[in-house]
């Protein structure tokens, strides 16, 4: 039988019974045709369990192609060969075995020699990166060959392959820059073509790599992962966030994407591609409400398959960007639960910060607060690597404050000064400068000195203030440097872009409940938030502007 009519038939077989049986009626057949054979088996035998039935491999037709191939190995085409190591490998068959050894030893062989064509590197390497230990010697051989090789004539499905190999090589510490910026500039043009796989590959690939310099393909791909959206696997889609995390790529239409996605997928998502959507929604600070409702939903209904890592990745992000969803109540008596349950299971530092992210959004564990202001918490904290840093030491200064502003009646252990820092570090707070300059000098035309306003002003309370403005009893302004007489503070927060979830006036947590302490230790509050201030032309109308929201009652001015 000619070979198109031997793959014709093979083809329409769909059971290792109706493949073995027409090989039976063979009286001979190339090499190619067995290799073919053999890898039809595994089609047909291998799903993503595994091997549906290991009978097969004591199969006296499968044991004779094995024979064939493993005595044989040095008279077989390259094609024959590689495609029977794909194969045999799909099937799990033992790498130590002699079938394999030998395959794999000739394989090598045909490598040093140069024998091996451009599809037969790729095909070899495919079959290495399958094996739970490859050959980093020969991988990088591969790489060396690759390098000689024209890259211009590779498919989309080589290029994702040379990415895959270049991965593991690079690890190990080979440096392949040249080829990657070759391969780099071949696979831009080729990005539209991408299947949602291959999209993913290559960015995950461009990320392990460092590829930081490849800003046109990593765009381009990011923009191409859009449409892919409702197509890509949890463990691709995982991927792709990666990704657009680690390159800081932004796409209010991926954004969308996902937003449709979510909601319709969530209850067949893996809970850690879950937790991968909303640490992409916390880092670039996108409030995402149909995607925070339909999580609050599912850790509702799922939150006791929830690994407590996996708990701390949903909660955090509501507190860290400030938003109560619909089902809040159902949501936080679900958490409640949990912890009141898992309580011990929970890594120190992981539980500290699920705790701060609740009091953000005024969600108080105050069954839970006596035991982390324990002397033994505090031990164990300080002994989980980074132990009680300033990140650690200024969240449990924000939990204990909280309790003392915001919940009077708790009497529980207090947190030692020891434990307590002397500024909260508000890492998205920081002041914007621009706006700050254009509020100043419109006091400045407003107040006439400016001895009457401070700016960047520490307070005992852990907080630091944009503006502070002294009023007296009668409410008339006193220079910044009186200490007596002083009846009223005003707090000037000069809310720029930083301290709001990406387009959007919602405020992030962390200015929100220092807004709300100032306020609760006997500050007025005057938010000055970018998008009142930043179309006005000159300090004039700034000065008007200041006037009506911090003197509505038109306050007077000491000489």
């Amino acid at each position: 039988m000619d070979e198109q009519s031997f793959f014709k038939k093979l083809n329409n077989l769909f059971t290792s019974k109706e493949i073995f049986g027409f090989l039976s009626s063979l009286e001979v057949m190339s090499d190619t045709m067995a290799s073919g054979a053999l890898w039809r088996i595994s089609e047909v035998e291998v799903n993503d369990s595994g091997l549906k039935n290991p009978g097969v491999l004591e199969n006296e037709v499968f044991r004779a192609l094995c024979f064939q191939f493993e005595f044989e190995s040095s008279k077989l085409s390259n094609t024959g060969l590689l495609n029977a190591l794909q194969a045999l490998i799909k099937l799990r068959i033992d790498p130590q075995s002699t079938l394999m050894v030998s395959l794999l030893s000739e394989s090598e062989k045909r490598l040093r020699q140069g024998q091996l064509t451009a599809e037969n590197l790729f095909a070899l390497g495919e079959s290495l990166l399958e094996l739970e230990s490859p050959s980093c010697a020969t991988l990088e051989q591969i790489v060396n060959h690759m390098q000689e090789k024209d890259i211009e004539k590779w498919s989309t499905r080589e290029i994702v392959m040379a990415y895959k190999i270049l991965q593991v090589t690079v690890r190990e510490g080979k440096e392949c820059q040249n080829l990657l910026n070759r391969l780099n500039t071949v696979t831009l043009p080729a990005v539209s073509q991408l299947s949602p796989n291959f999209a993913s590959v290559i960015l995950n690939s461009l990320v392990v790599l460092c590829q930081t310099q490849a800003v046109a393909l990593v765009t381009a791909l990011c923009k191409h992962s859009v449409k892919h959206v409702p197509h890509f696997t949890d463990y691709e889609l995982v991927n792709v966030l990666e990704a657009f995390l680690y390159f800081g790529h932004r796409e209010q239409i991926f954004t969308e994407a996902l937003e449709t996605h979510v909601p319709k997928s969530i209850l067949t998502m893996h809970p850690q591609t879950v937790c991968k959507v909303m640490q992409y929604c916390c880092k670039k600070t996108i409030l995402s409400k149909p995607i925070f409702d339909a999580v609050a939903e599912s850790f509702i209904s799922h939150a006791d398959r929830l690994t407590t890592d996996q708990i701390a990745e949903y909660i955090i992000p509501f507190g860290t960007l400030n938003y109560l969803p619909p089902s809040a109540s159902s949501l936080f008596r679900k958490l409640e639960t949990v912890l009141h349950t898992r309580l011990s299971h929970f890594q120190p530092h992981t539980l500290l910060k699920l705790l701060h992210s609740c009091v953000l959004i005024q969600r108080y564990p105050l069954n839970i607060l006596p035991k982390i202001f324990s002397p033994y918490f505090l031990q164990k904290l300080q002994a989980q690597p980074p132990g009680l840093n300033r990140v650690a030491t200024s969240q449990l200064t924000q939990l204990f404050l909280t309790v003392t502003l915001e919940c009077p009646f708790y009497e529980g252990p207090k947190l030692l000064p020891k434990y307590q820092v002397k500024a909260f570090p508000m890492p998205h707070s920081s002041c914007d400068v621009h706006l700050l300059k254009m509020v100043k000098t419109g006091l400045l035309y407003l107040l006439k000195k400016r001895i009457y306003f401070a700016s960047d002003v520490s307070t005992p309370y852990f907080y630091a203030v944009d503006i502070e403005i002294k009023l007296d009893e009668e409410g008339f302004v006193l220079p910044v440097a009186q200490c007596e007489d002083v009846h009223k503070r005003i707090a000037l927060c000069v809310d720029g872009q930083n301290r709001f979830c990406a387009n959007s006036h919602n405020l992030l947590g962390e200015e929100a409940i220092k807004q709300r302490h100032l306020q609760l230790l006997g500050y007025e509050v005057v938010q000055i938030p970018f998008f009142e201030i930043e179309s006005i032309e000159n300090c004039r109308k700034m000065a008007a502007y200041l006037h009506k929201k911090i003197f509505p009652h038109t306050y007077g001015l000491t000489n």
